[in-house]
């Protein structure tokens, strides 16, 4: 069977169980990226009723926030239920540039708070399709088709496998899981490369949002710590968002204080910059002009 045969069967087997044990239809969680772009299509052919959920993360690109809102406009007419949820933090609205002085660090590769709150809390007691795929990261290679999110402290224990396609007893076990009434996941384009996705993307003339004509190869929060060095373009491309994060960064620094924390920074464009890894920092030694080097 094609990758999008069994991309289409596992919709099919997550949506039966979700109807069964949840009495409610299969959720696609959408993000704006490329991937969730290819997921509705897939979602569309393999004829199952579902609903279409965004977690609007506050940190998104204008152009990505645009695309959500036009795709899911579009589903509306269709008769297909959309909806964009908002972040809540301790039962108040929040926003990346709230959590920032609230958690009194900058998000970080390690410290993910902002995916736990502005993106992983919706859609509770439900099933969800990702867009999760092997082809994205090592992390993700250790994935499975079907889990379930567990109350685990350990990211790396978060998620445990229900079931693979080739199990006998997938069904029985998949069953035993849902009852238990927590949020399910599939994962149905998990084995799709980063090729697969583009071809499909082109042969099916899928429209996907414009920041991928403007040289960007991922659609997510602008200055995501995951994104490594092309954050630089990131806020080069949107300074409005680099000047958020400088103010958060200023607030953080006033409630450490406030607080009776430390602060090792001495503002927040030093905060700024030891978020962005620049090496380019005050106490850096210059091998020339400190003598450990001659210039020839």
């Amino acid at each position: 069977m094609d990758k999008e045969g069994k991309a289409i069967d596992r919709i099919r087997m997550a949506s039966e169980m979700s109807l069964q044990h949840y009495g409610k239809p299969l959720i696609c969680t959408y993000s704006g990226g490329k991937d969730s772009d290819v997921m509705l299509e897939l979602f569309k052919r393999s004829g199952i009723s579902f609903e279409v959920h965004n977690s609007h993360t506050t940190a998104d690109a204008p152009q990505t926030v645009r695309h959500i809102r036009n795709v899911f406009q579009k589903l509306e007419l269709e008769g297909i239920k959309c909806e964009i949820e908002k972040p809540i933090y301790k039962g108040q609205p929040t926003s990346m540039w709230k959590l920032i002085p609230q958690k009194l660090i900058p998000p970080t590769r390690l410290a993910r708070y902002c995916c736990s709150v502005l993106k992983e809390t919706g859609c509770k007691n439900r099933y969800i399709s990702t867009g999760v795929r092997w082809d994205e990261s090592t992390a993700r290679a250790t994935r499975d088709e079907f889990e379930k999110i567990g109350h685990r402290k350990s990211e790396a224990e978060k998620f445990s496998t229900v079931m693979v396609m080739n199990d006998n007893d997938s069904r029985r076990r998949m069953t035993e899981l849902c009852v238990q009434k927590n949020k399910m996941v599939v994962n149905p384009i998990i084995d799709w490369t980063n090729s697969d996705i583009w071809e499909f993307i082109h042969s099916e003339h899928i429209e996907v949002c414009e920041l991928y004509q403007c040289g960007y190869d991922r659609v997510g929060c602008i200055g995501c710590p995951m994104a490594n060095k092309k954050r630089w373009k990131e806020f080069a491309d949107f300074p409005k968002y680099k000047e958020l994060y400088i103010h958060a960064f200023d607030r953080m620094l006033e409630e450490r204080t406030r607080r009776g924390k430390e602060n090792t920074w001495k503002n927040s464009h030093d905060v700024f910059l030891w978020w962005m890894e620049d090496k380019n920092v005050e106490g850096q030694i210059n091998l020339f002009e400190d003598g450990f080097l001659e210039d020839d």
